[in-house]
């Protein structure tokens, strides 16, 4: 029997066919019409922060591109990144050594999008020896002071902060950079003087004394550092921190002048950018609501996703004290910031030249603003 001119015997036919076709089509390397479209890779490096968990979990991610999200710590990423092997699309970043890189070396492999993925009040790193003299940041002029590197992202704003608050410049001490450092990690045995002048005061420390042993031992009075000193963590009764309540002295910087210091960012390689010129705004978008469901995490009093017992108050003192979306992305939400650090950078002697923050940054992204609900 027929229907619409075609018998059951006929349907078969031309269905067996059709499947030969699709499959000799797949032997000879061409894709049928059922073929799944091939997903664009995109590979981020970077720490494991409740902020990106959901970007590693894949929660969030990015339309029509397969995501991976390799742990890296910064000394790894900044390898790849700086070095030949750029072998990931997207990665962390530190922000002061992208400027060093740009403005010095004229580095352009990576574009900025400003999603600050790290970020720290840095009174907390200004420790000195107890038998110092120094009990506040004014005591530091004329004082020996060691860092395991001078140009640092943490001490360039330490310094920063110690002359707009304190009126204490970067050469009223005598800087000594170390050769080594107490949490293991490789420093440059040269002395590298930036764009310093010749009479600015810093020297190599003795070989083979890293800055925790520098301070015990007399070699120097302070240390300004992102690294905690071994002797603090182990509780030396010889060490302590500048500031006596460093949490009091924060919240009161904050309060004073509505900074909240950046340290890594977000970065796309360029050749990428220009193969997939969307990617840069949707790359700030994921980072944002990954953002978002870590503040939902905080916030959540149904069950403690944070192990601190008192996690939601703590996150309802902060939002009071700095805004509810303290953690801001977005240039225009971080332009105090970003100026800051370009004048902080050229003041200090770390870059040749200033120039405006808007130049690190992919111009599709210079106008983005987060959807916080």
């Amino acid at each position: 029997m027929k229907k619409n001119g075609a018998s059951r015997r006929d349907f078969m036919k031309i269905s067996l066919a059709g499947a030969a076709v699709g499959t000799l089509g797949l032997m000879c390397g061409r894709p049928s019409q059922a073929t799944e479209t091939v997903k664009d890779q995109i590979k981020i490096a970077g720490y494991d922060y409740d902020r990106v968990r959901s970007i590693m979990d894949g929660q969030t991610g990015i339309k029509d591109a397969e995501v991976s999200f390799n742990v890296e710590n910064i000394y790894e990423a900044s390898r790849y990144a700086f070095g030949p092997d750029r072998k990931y699309e997207v990665t962390e970043i530190g922000l002061l050594p992208f400027i060093r890189s740009y403005i010095n070396k004229d580095f352009r492999a990576y574009t900025l999008v400003p999603a600050f993925v790290s970020r720290t009040f840095r009174h907390r790193n200004v420790f000195v020896h107890v038998d110092s003299g120094i009990e506040k940041p004014e005591d530091l002029r004329g004082k020996r002071v060691g860092t395991p590197g001078y140009a640092f992202s943490a001490n360039t704003w330490i310094r920063g902060f110690l002359l707009d608050e304190y009126g204490v410049k970067a050469d009223d001490m005598n800087w000594i950079e170390t050769t080594e450092s107490s949490d293991g990690a490789k420093l440059s045995s040269k002395l590298d003087r930036h764009f310093l002048p010749d009479d600015f005061p810093l020297v190599k420390g003795p070989p083979g004394v890293d800055e925790s042993e520098l301070l015990l031992s007399g070699g120097c009075d302070a240390l300004i550092t992102a690294i905690t000193p071994r002797a603090f963590l182990e509780g030396n009764p010889k060490i302590k921190t500048l500031f006596p309540d460093v949490r009091a002295a924060e919240q009161d910087y904050y309060r004073s002048t509505h900074l909240f210091p950046i340290m890594h960012a977000v970065a796309i390689r360029t050749d990428v950018i220009k193969e997939k010129p969307w990617l840069p705004k949707a790359v700030f978008e994921m980072y944002s609501k990954a953002k978002q469901k870590a503040y939902d995490n905080l916030e959540t009093t149904t069950s403690l996703k944070v192990s601190l017992p008192w996690v939601t108050q703590e996150f309802e003192d902060t939002r009071s004290l700095m805004g509810k979306n303290y953690w801001a992305y977005g240039v225009e939400a971080n332009r105090k910031e970003l100026e800051l650090v370009m004048r902080y950078t050229y003041e200090q002697g770390l870059v040749k030249h200033r120039l405006k923050f808007e130049e690190l940054f992919h111009p599709s992204t210079l106008k983005l603003e987060e959807n916080m609900g």
